[in-house]
């Protein structure tokens, strides 16, 4: 699985308003997601929203993924500041 693939994948299986993946070796990666749908989930409920997005391809593809997600408006936040 390359980079480009793992974005897809997410973006594919979660509306999201940016998503940016990092990762060469095919199995870990590292990943920005900012969504709509994390308003008003905590971390791990975000993370949980990517895993299911991704599906049997966290188990069989995909080592490792390090994720950062944001909503909208923190993810504005953040780039002001």
């Amino acid at each position: 699985m390359t980079a480009n693939e793992l974005r897809t994948t997410i973006m594919n299986g979660l509306p999201c308003d940016h998503v940016e993946v990092l990762g060469d070796d095919g199995q870990h990666f590292e990943a920005v997601i900012v969504s709509p749908q994390f308003t008003g989930k905590n971390k791990v409920q975000q993370h949980q929203l990517v895993y299911l997005a991704l599906g049997d391809r966290m188990r069989s593809e995909i080592h490792a993924l390090a994720m950062r997600t944001h909503t909208p408006d923190a993810w504005a936040q953040s780039a002001i500041n």
